[in-house]
């Protein structure tokens, strides 16, 4: 049936147009055309008739006798609420008192009564055709109304000075057993609008009740639900212990965190939901620390992260409420509470901040981005007609171009990011943290131009690709020098911290690089000054036959210029010979005379062929 769906779909939408009396006009204009749907309209100019009262077999026969009693609820909410906003705009600083406190708690019991009635159609599941969970819903939701309408009747008006502080047990209750239902549908079914009633209306105002209830902020607000949850309700307890065994149960891993460390300093945690959500964070880590082995591909990695960002969001939240909340109080900076906030909540953000820059160099590679290694070439699906394999090829310069791209806009939110941390309060006072974090800084910037360096030599522009890696070996050289030695990380999943390994292999990389690109940007200049004369015509322009050691650039060999034509008489550098041509003629004292061989006979003439007789000439020998 989706009870919480509906109502939350509904009030959404009137919100993101306007305020509580769009809503009410919204779901007035929708009441009427169910009500004309069902035939239990009232036509004009008619004398009003009392309807019949929706039982449970006519919601199992059409859902919209349902929607009929939850629109009707919603109205008489939606116009309390009304009335109250209407009064915090004009007399913000008065109490609701007289005849208008009573008018708003009049209609929030109607949307009550109205709400107890779905409780118990809903109930008759055999006729209503409902589940066990659309039961809940509806107890939840009638258990909210409930907590509101109790809620304002001790929230407003003159309250007298002996006042007990037990009358916002009533309201505790109710909220604590719609809290309880809903974060077990939250934890059974995974959806985003159960958390959004609770972290929006029902903990802010189990908070206000427990404070006006004198119990201590260290104290949680799960646990408060817990404490005042209707267990007397068997059926109830039944219900949600099917969904969520453990939900009445208490936690013991909050004790674990009653302090927190930062740098050496360590801070009692004096809010129970800064420690319930550093359990999260503990809990969501591990689970990253589990799958950061298992997960291949780095997309999988990197949505790994998720559950630990949001927990570690939570813990920035709930530190920054109970900042607020002592800044409210008018407690000064130097009480020891107000101080051991600002250390959690520097320590936490440095938390977020830091998991956040982790997805983001997981996003980039396994090493940061310090290689570019091509992606593996993709060979169609189809098969060729003529039965062939296809080629594999080359990945375009586009997409290589692209994927640097990518790169790029990762380094620059990670850039953004540590600067961000800069500005958090209290960061700026301890210098060693800030050198760190500018090393660091020094490292990812060196990575975003040795990246930038790719990109222009993939467009042929050695000059470019030069510039950006020696701004790069620059920076690495700083992050290198001003690197300290870091210990192992304590958990398997990247986070914002650097060695001093890496450091040192980024720097010796660019190195190699940087000796690469300028041989690259000399052997350009060579040829680029050969082909500025030849095409000038300059008259010192050698041919090619005297320039055979230069390297000449793809098509720029000037082929009317191979050789000096005509030629030209002059000195050819060549080595000197000496001919002892009187050697052989010569007789020298000591040397033997040769002797001179005899000559070979001369072969007898070839006797002599018999002379054939001449052709005769003519045609057909006849002569002339």
């Amino acid at each position: 049936m989706d009870i919480t769906k509906f109502v939350v779909g509904f009030r959404e939408s009137a919100f993101l147009l306007g305020d509580y009396s769009t809503y009410r006009a919204q779901v007035s204009r929708r009441l009427r055309i169910v009500q004309k749907k069902l035939g239990r309209a009232t036509p004009k100019n008619a004398k009003y008739a009392a309807k019949a009262p929706v039982t449970a077999e006519d919601v199992g026969k059409d859902i919209e006798f349902l929607h009929l009693l939850l629109l009707t609820s919603e109205r008489a909410w939606a116009q309390a609420m009304a009335m109250k906003a209407a009064h915090s705009e004009d007399n913000a600083d008065k109490n609701i008192t007289g005849s208008t406190r009573q008018h708003i708690v009049s209609r929030l019991h109607k949307a009550v009564q109205t709400a107890k009635q779905v409780v118990e159609l809903i109930a008759d599941t055999a006729s209503s055709g409902a589940n066990e969970t659309d039961v809940l819903e509806a107890k939840a939701y009638q258990f909210s109304l409930t907590g509101a309408e109790e809620f304002e009747k001790q929230a407003e008006g003159i309250k007298a000075s002996n006042a007990s502080p037990q009358r916002w047990n009533a309201c505790l209750t109710n909220f604590s057993a719609a809290r309880i239902i809903y974060a077990s549908l939250l934890k059974a079914k995974k959806q985003e609008l159960f958390k959004e009633l609770l972290s929006g209306t029902i903990d802010p105002s189990i908070r206000y009740a427990a404070y006006q209830s004198r119990i201590p902020r260290t104290v949680g607000v799960p646990a408060i639900a817990r404490k005042y949850f209707p267990k007397e309700d068997a059926g109830l307890v039944k219900s949600v212990q099917q969904l969520d065994p453990a939900a009445l149960e208490e936690e013991d891993a909050a004790s674990t965190h009653t302090q927190i460390t930062w740098r050496g300093r360590t801070a009692n945690i004096v809010d129970a939901a800064i420690g319930q959500a550093l359990v999260s964070v503990d809990a969501a880590s591990a689970v990253l620390d589990q799958s950061s082995g298992t997960s291949t591909s780095s997309k999988d990695r990197a949505n790994a992260y998720d559950d630990i960002l949001i927990a570690s969001q939570d813990a920035v939240d709930a530190t920054r409420r109970a900042i607020e909340e002592l800044e409210k109080e008018g407690v000064d900076e130097g009480d020891a509470r107000m101080q051991d906030l600002r250390v959690t909540n520097l320590a936490v953000n440095y938390d977020l901040i830091s998991w956040r820059i982790g997805r983001n160099r997981v996003l980039i590679g396994s090493d940061d981005g310090l290689t570019f290694p091509p992606n593996p070439p993709q060979k169609p699906r189809r098969p060729r007609k003529d039965g062939k394999e296809w080629a594999e090829r080359e990945e375009p310069t586009g997409r290589k171009l692209a994927r640097l791209r990518e790169r790029v806009a990762l380094y620059d939110a990670i850039l953004q990011s540590i600067d961000s941390i800069k500005d958090l309060r209290g960061a700026v006072r301890d210098t060693g943290f800030v050198s760190e974090l500018d090393a660091q800084r020094a490292y990812f910037q060196a990575l975003k131009c040795l990246n930038l360096s790719h990109s222009y030599a993939f467009l042929s522009t050695p000059k470019e690709a030069l510039a950006l890696c020696n701004r790069a070996l620059s920076l690495s050289s700083k992050a290198a020098a001003t690197q300290e030695p870091t210990p192992s990380p304590s958990t398997k999943a990247v986070k914002l911290e650097v060695t001093a390994q890496q450091s040192q292999k980024l720097k010796q990389n660019l190195e190699n690089l940087t000796s690469h690109y300028r041989g690259v940007v000399a052997l350009s200049q060579l040829s680029a000054n050969s082909d500025t004369a030849s095409k000038a015509g300059l008259t010192n322009a050698a041919p090619v036959v005297e320039r055979l050691n230069e390297y000449p650039a793809s098509g720029s060999v000037d082929l009317k210029n191979l050789v000096t034509w005509p030629p030209k008489l002059k000195p050819v550098p060549v080595k000197p010979l000496f001919l002892d041509v009187a050697w052989n003629y010569v007789e020298y004292p000591g040397r033997a005379p040769a002797k001179q061989e005899p000559e070979p006979p001369k072969p007898q003439e070839e006797a002599k062929q018999p002379e054939r007789p001449a052709a005769k000439k003519g045609w057909f020998s006849f002569g002339r």
